[in-house]
């Protein structure tokens, strides 16, 4: 009997995967712990039960077991791989280093754990270290694409035109992998920039994204409609008629388009002593899913958001708060800022009313250029309007219009903040943002550059700097590529620069 109960575990072990890769997490966490209660001892079980729970939000149960498996002291390379992962996810990022350090040093020919160690080191601030993980992924695989984006971003600060030609000369060798031609033309865009040459640098972004646009197969008219669900259900009635909430005022969330000063926001609040930052965390988005009920694949689509109208409100701002609780620690307040959460802001107001909703802005050109030039998370769904600069000017659109609706029907309870005038008066307004979220003055919060807490988004490098302005205006080093896009903003009554160029370009 005891011979066949390691079968019987394996047997039950397998199945969790199989499960937990198909999409059915639950079922993987029942079929994985059946496996641990006939084989306590395997650390790979743990190290997987820990994954299944991470990525169901449960990040508490998550790093419990992710350190079962680290105390049984593993030998096996992905194991440790896993756990890094796990405890990346929970927002433990220096002990995910120091797990991602076991496996690449159990497997050192492995290009995949040198990338996960170095991108766990860039987000702790160790920008040398990262740099040295990434080179030791491409040195074990030349087409190992996604570290040369990443490198070209760390060594930006110090351009060399000789690194155009070995990117270049890569290019052959990724025709049969459109997410390995992005990463190499967003590394050589770059490149081209700390050099100077901007017009050279678009072009390369445009042939990159008009190609990863074409596989992934975008349609405007999907994020259109999610953005007509929202203002159709959270109206002004909506909110009046939504039942009491749940009553914590723990919860700060930054919201925004994506790269408009949302980190610097979150790193300026996470500076003061009564503030954690948990991260951008899809914590709100998964409860009002799972209260929806819908079962549609994805969690932001305009059957959730409908059905969302009628679920339990206070019980989705119940079931936020504790999704986050193993990320904030004992901090009285904390900070969220996930940017896509603008969707949520009336559902937030409704299910969290003693909650405070941040939205950063920032000049229209700005915003978009900025999400153009980023490259996200090619597995990310929800990002894909940025592979097309039409696209995201229809999308800045809509976002326009959903912020003029939640400062109507929400009123001081959405408060904004322009990125330009953070960075020119940060004492003035982070005093003002300060006094709105009921915090006292501290000196810290004006110094965010100086935190050593790490930063798990793109803006990695960049919040690491003391404030500055230099990225304001940026849009203007490519003017001569924006007229169309300019045109598509103003005629939508969006207010640009007097000097915003005009007539037909790229895009």
């Amino acid at each position: 009997m005891l011979r066949r109960e390691p079968r019987h575990a394996d047997a039950h072990f397998l199945l969790g995967i199989a499960a937990a890769r198909a999409g059915r997490l639950g079922a993987g966490i029942e079929s994985i712990e059946r496996a641990l209660a006939l084989a306590p001892d395997r650390a790979e079980y743990h190290a997987q039960h820990a994954r299944c729970l991470a990525m169901l939000g449960r990040h508490r149960e998550a790093r419990i077991a992710a350190e079962r498996a680290v105390a049984l002291e593993p030998r096996d390379a992905l194991t440790f791989d896993t756990v890094g992962v796990v405890l990346a996810r929970c927002g433990a990022h220096r002990e995910a280093a120091s797990a991602f350090r076991r496996a690449a040093a159990l497997a050192p020919g492995r290009a995949d754990f040198q990338y996960n160690l170095g991108t766990s080191l860039r987000i702790l601030g160790d920008f040398a270290g990262a740099e040295a993980a990434f080179e030791r992924a491409i040195r074990i695989d030349r087409r190992f694409f996604k570290a040369y984006s990443v490198l070209s971003e760390l060594r930006a600060s110090r351009p060399d035109p000789g690194r155009i030609g070995p990117l270049r000369a890569l290019l052959a060798e990724a025709v049969d992998d459109v997410d390995g031609e992005l990463h190499l033309r967003h590394a050589l865009a770059t490149e081209l920039e700390a050099l100077g040459d901007h017009d050279a640098a678009f072009a390369e972004l445009e042939a990159g994204k008009r190609r990863k646009r074409a596989a992934v197969g975008y349609d405007f008219e999907a994020d259109r409609a999610i953005f007509a669900a929202v203002e159709t259900v959270c109206t002004e009635r909506f909110l009046q008629d939504a039942r009491a909430g749940h009553p914590d005022d723990a919860p700060i969330f930054v919201v925004g388009m994506p790269r408009t000063g949302t980190t610097l926001v979150e790193r300026i609040l996470a500076g003061h002593s009564r503030v954690a930052s948990v991260g951008e965390t899809m914590g709100f988005a998964a409860a009002l899913k799972r209260a929806a009920g819908t079962a549609s694949p994805r969690l932001l689509d305009p059957e959730t958001i409908t059905a969302a109208a009628s679920a339990d409100l206070a019980s989705v701002g119940q079931a936020y708060v504790e999704s986050v609780r193993g990320l904030r620690g004992d901090a009285p307040r904390f900070v969220d800022k996930m940017p896509l959460n603008f969707f949520y802001a009336g559902f937030i107001a409704a299910a969290l009313p003693a909650a405070k909703i941040v939205c950063v802005r920032r000049n229209p050109l700005d915003t978009c250029v900025a999400s153009y030039r980023r490259l996200f998370a090619t597995g990310f769904p929800y990002y894909r309007y940025a592979y097309d600069l039409g696209d995201i000017g229809r999308y800045y659109v809509c976002f326009d219009r959903l912020v003029r609706h939640w400062r109507a029907v929400l009123g001081d309870r959405f408060y904004e903040i322009e990125y330009e005038a953070l960075v020119a008066g940060a004492r003035d307004e982070t005093r003002a943002l300060l006094r709105h979220l009921d915090l006292d003055w501290e000196e810290a919060c004006l110094h965010p550059h100086r935190s050593a807490a790490p930063v798990a988004t793109a803006s990695a490098v960049q919040v690491r700097e003391p404030l500055h302005g230099r990225f304001v205006g940026r849009w203007r080093r490519y003017a001569g590529r924006l007229g169309r896009l300019a045109d598509q903003l103003r005629a939508a009554g969006i207010e640009l620069e007097q000097d915003a160029p005009s007539g037909p370009a790229a895009g």
